[in-house]
């Protein structure tokens, strides 16, 4: 049995696999993860229900097994259908885990196309698809080293 909070197999088995700069994305449930992603990177979905797993859950879990060094969001729209007048809810939630996990990390948000763009990145391993229905919840995570 593993002690931290990551149980999931085939998440823990890519995680191992990945090195320093590998990218992973957590995507909610709004995200076309099968059409914006790595050319090699699994897309495992945990979406079980609209709202379960969110995003926030799957970063508790990703945190306590994995260093990460650089933590970017989507940037939100301020004109338009999905437009937001200050940072979504989900961002304070973040930093609130971050911080808890003693990462003194920035949430660094990407325009929306970029962060297709980046995601789509050779060095994209694995997307973990949510059913978060939140807008802008979308967070992609560089993976750092052990020290």
């Amino acid at each position: 049995m593993l002690k931290y909070r990551l149980l999931h197999g085939p998440i823990t088995e890519i995680l191992a696999g990945a090195g320093h700069h590998a990218k992973v994305l957590i995507a909610d449930g709004n995200y076309p993860a099968s059409t914006a992603r790595g050319l090699d990177a699994e897309v495992i979905s945990l979406a079980l229900s609209p709202g379960l797993v969110n995003c926030t859950q799957v970063l508790e879990a990703l945190v306590s097994a994995i260093p990460i060094e650089e933590a970017n969001t989507m940037a939100y729209e301020t004109t338009g259908p999905y437009a937001l007048q200050a940072d979504p809810p989900v961002w304070a939630e973040y930093r609130r885990v971050l911080a808890e996990a003693k990462l003194n990390l920035e949430l660094k948000p990407i325009e929306k196309w970029a962060f297709y763009e980046a995601v789509r990145s050779v060095d994209h391993v694995l997307t973990i698809q949510t059913a978060d229905e939140q807008r802008f919840a979308n967070l992609l995570l560089t993976i750092g080293v052990r020290m």
